[in-house]
């Protein structure tokens, strides 16, 4: 109670204390800049990450494609103001028409529809590893579809005739349209989903029923990226199973990429880097092994006829027949 009498009769002693407390209090609301600076240091890095661009940028680059799966791929390679790939120039008609065929690495399937389109397939069945790049295949699909069929629409759905009727009506009737008999083999008949379709399926690793024959595959611009993740083997499986998988008289499109793009995307995984130090089979080796240890009869370099093609994507193209 001492204490309590000592507390209340001595109220300056007793304010010393809560001043002390209450300055404290003062100091920090008088002081916003060292209040600020621990949320400063805390929010300093979420703000410098959204008002530093290069560093978020810097984290974009770092995404690597290990298979060669570029989503823009055709976008760089073929750009905007073409509407077709420089490389449909060299491809001939008796390839593809009223065939079979296989597009090994169809990307986002912009030249498997452009072959089906131009060239009359009877099928074509574009693979690929990634699952994203087959969806975007899918839509590109879709969107060939509807504008062919927009194409197609005529003006109006059926033509309509007057004519006079004894009585002074007048009747509209349609046209009586003349149908065909004969197989027609003009893309104008026949519908792309019944042609066209694509498959998330490693080459490769998988296995293809015995059954299935093709009589045109390609492989375009997708041997290294076999070679750097599966090696020498992998791409030794590749030959093997494109010659058994044709018919005979079958064509093999090879676009074999030059080594020093190889150099280039050596370190893209680990994989791709032991791979790569260990690979006997070079580019230019390609010809001697389809054609002396696969088996294939033939071989035509069709490159001299290429034109049009961007700075980078100037790389051969090989016809080899079964």
């Amino acid at each position: 109670m001492g204490e309590g009498d000592n507390q209340s009769r001595n109220p300056a002693k007793n304010n010393g204390k809560k001043g002390t407390l209450k300055g404290e209090d003062q100091n920090q609301s008088r002081n916003p800049a060292k209040n600020n600076s621990k949320k400063r240091n805390v929010e300093g890095e979420d703000k410098n990450q959204s008002q530093n661009p290069e560093k978020s940028n810097s984290q974009k680059r770092k995404k690597v494609f290990p298979w060669g799966n570029y989503r823009n791929y055709y976008g760089y390679r073929i750009g905007q103001d073409l509407d077709e790939d420089p490389r449909l120039k060299v491809f001939r008609k008796e390839w593809f028409e009223g065939k079979d065929c296989l597009d090994i690495g169809c990307n986002n399937g912009r030249i498997t529809i452009q072959i089906a389109k131009k060239f009359l397939c009877r099928s074509i069945l574009g693979i690929d590893i990634d699952y994203n790049l087959v969806r975007d295949a899918d839509q590109n699909l879709r969107k060939a579809v509807r504008l062919e069929s927009s194409a197609k629409r005529p003006a109006n759905a059926s033509k309509l005739r007057t004519e006079d009727r004894p009585n002074g009506n007048l009747e509209h009737r349609e046209e009586p349209k003349e149908v065909s008999r004969e197989p027609s083999s003009s893309m104008e008949d026949r519908n792309l989903f019944d042609i066209v379709s694509f498959q998330t399926d490693n080459f490769v690793k998988s296995h293809h029923s015995p059954e299935k024959r093709y009589d045109t595959i390609l492989c375009l611009s997708v041997a290294k990226w076999i070679q750097l993740n599966w090696g020498d083997d992998g791409l030794l499986t590749l030959f093997a199973k494109t010659w058994k998988m044709l018919r005979p008289g079958g064509v093999f499109v090879l676009e074999p990429q030059p080594w020093k793009s190889y150099e280039s995307n050596r370190l893209v995984s680990e994989t791709t880097a032991i791979n790569y130090r260990n690979i006997m089979f070079r580019p230019e080796q390609f010809q001697e092994i389809l054609l002396d240890k696969v088996g294939f009869r033939t071989v035509e370099d069709v490159t001299s006829e290429l034109s049009g093609t961007k700075a980078g994507f100037n790389r051969p193209v090989l016809v080899f027949k079964k």
